[in-house]
C-alpha cells in the first residue's frame, strides 16, 4: 500500500499569485479566486508532449483543448454546449500544476490526481458546471481526448500511426482544413486568443457571465 503524501509544513507556500491578482491555495482552491484570463494566459504557455512537438512554436495546453472540443464537435454536432465547455475546460488545472506525461503522472500517482481534482472542481464551480461530471460525459471528453492525442502524436510529436492506434485509439478522422489549423502550433499570443474567444462563445450560448 502507498504511503499518503506528507502534509504540507505551515510554512511552506501552497498558493501561488496569478497576473489578476488572485492568490490562489492549492489546497483549498476557491472558485471566487479563478479568473479565465488567468487560465488562458496560463495554458497558452504551457507545452504538451513536455516539448518534444515539431513546429516554430511549443503546442501548448490551450491550442490542445481547442482540438478537443472541435474533435466532439464532429463527432457530436449536437451535443449540449455545457458538455463543450467542459472539455474545453478539462485540463484546465494545468495552467497551475503544468502539463506532466502520462508516464509520470503514473510515477507520481494520487497525490497529483487530488490536487488535479480539486482545482478542476473549483473550476467547473466558477464557471457553472457541477462539480464532478457525471461518469458518462467523462468517458465522451476522454474519448476526444485521445482522439487529439492521436492526432497530436502522429502530426507533430513523431509517433507512427500504428504506434499512436495501440496508445490512443483511432484517427478521429477531422476535416483536412480543421485538422491542419489545429495541428500548427500557434505563437501563445495566437493560443490565448482563441481560447478566450472560444470560452466566451460558449458562455454566451449558454448565457452565463463570463466575467
Amino acid at each position: 500500500m502507498s504511503k499518503a503524501a506528507p502534509s504540507p509544513q505551515s510554512a511552506d507556500r501552497v498558493w501561488q499569485r496569478m497576473l489578476s491578482g488572485r492568490r490562489l491555495d492549492l489546497l483549498d482552491p476557491s472558485p471566487l479566486d479563478i479568473e479565465i484570463a488567468d487560465i488562458a494566459h496560463g495554458l497558452a504557455r504551457v507545452a504538451r508532449w513536455n516539448g518534444q512537438t515539431s513546429g516554430t512554436h511549443i503546442f501548448s495546453v490551450a491550442q490542445h483543448t481547442l482540438l478537443v472540443e472541435a474533435v466532439m464537435r464532429e463527432k457530436s454536432p449536437r451535443i449540449d454546449d455545457k458538455l463543450r465547455l467542459a472539455a474545453l475546460l478539462h485540463d484546465a488545472p494545468e495552467y497551475v500544476i503544468g502539463d506532466m506525461i502520462s508516464p509520470f503522472k503514473a510515477v507520481i500517482g494520487a497525490s497529483y490526481k487530488s490536487v488535479e481534482k480539486r482545482l478542476l472542481g473549483a473550476i467547473h464551480i466558477r464557471f457553472g458546471l457541477p462539480a464532478e461530471l457525471d461518469p458518462a460525459i467523462e468517458r465522451q471528453i476522454k474519448a476526444a481526448d485521445r482522439g487529439a492525442a492521436y492526432l497530436e502524436a502522429t502530426c507533430l510529436a513523431g509517433f507512427t500511426k500504428a504506434e499512436a492506434k495501440r496508445l490512443f485509439g483511432n484517427d478521429p478522422g477531422l476535416p483536412a482544413g480543421v485538422q491542419d489549423d489545429y495541428l500548427t502550433p500557434w505563437s501563445a499570443g495566437k493560443a490565448e486568443k482563441r481560447f478566450l474567444a472560444r470560452f466566451e462563445t460558449l458562455c454566451g450560448k449558454l448565457g452565463a457571465a463570463a466575467g
